[in-house]
């Protein structure tokens, strides 16, 4: 798949709805749906195989729930998530068969089958480089957070954060205000703004750069993805 796919459809192609229902799929982590992936190919081939094929790569229980029919929340959920890409030219699901999905993640053992991204996709393909740190930061250390953010920016990286209170939202904000780049990777659906002090820095981002999640639409903040 050469694309990923942006809000111009009001349903999901079969493809992209077997990636979304592989993501979906309760149980089944990244790291197992990546064996799948390397076994049977792409996820509407892993869908198509017996319980009794997949059992060996999967358990028996897994096996059992991948060769059924998607459950009405699965479909619920990929009926959704087609609302949404309709809803805005600017959001996106980038699966691990599209070109733009980051290479640095590829070299993960588990990368996420799906990423949820609002903004200009484009900018995945820029350099990047993370910074990230205390939520309680003193003024000094955001202050010299934007500072470095800014600097690093200038010089063609996009600064990479997760939109927290703090060191995160000090490293978004030098970067925007050098006029450079930045994408934030949250932890909760890309649709949820958390935390709600960041709104405005949230929409700044969403319009110039882009914002990223692996976690499906509408994931609230729970700490454990954090």
């Amino acid at each position: 798949m050469d694309s990923p796919a942006g809000g111009t459809a009001s349903t999901l192609d079969p493809e992209r709805s077997a990636w979304l229902r592989l993501t979906l799929t309760a149980g089944l982590g990244p790291a197992t749906a990546r064996r799948l992936l390397a076994v049977f190919g792409l996820p509407d081939a892993i869908f198509a195989a017996s319980a009794a094929t997949l059992a060996p790569h999967a358990g028996e229980a897994l096996a059992r729930e991948l060769a059924g029919p998607a459950s009405p929340a699965q479909r619920e959920a990929m009926q959704a998530a087609a609302r949404w890409l309709a809803s805005s030219p600017s959001n996106h699901l980038v699966t691990l068969a599209d070109t733009l999905y980051p290479a640095g993640l590829l070299a993960m053992s588990d990368p996420p089958p799906v990423l949820y991204a609002t903004g200009r996709i484009d900018r995945l393909a820029q350099p990047g480089l993370a910074i990230v740190g205390s939520r309680s930061a003193t003024r000094q250390g955001e202050a010299t957070a934007e500072a470095f953010a800014a600097g690093l920016a200038r010089a063609g990286l996009a600064i990479v954060s997760g939109l927290a209170l703090g060191i995160d939202a000090a490293a978004h904000r030098g970067a925007l205000d050098a006029a450079g780049g930045t994408i934030a990777v949250v932890g909760t659906g890309v649709d949820v703004v958390y935390p709600a002090a960041n709104r405005a820095l949230t929409a700044r981002i969403r319009t110039q750069w882009l914002v990223l999640s692996e976690l499906p639409l509408g994931t609230p903040a729970v700490a454990f993805n954090f």
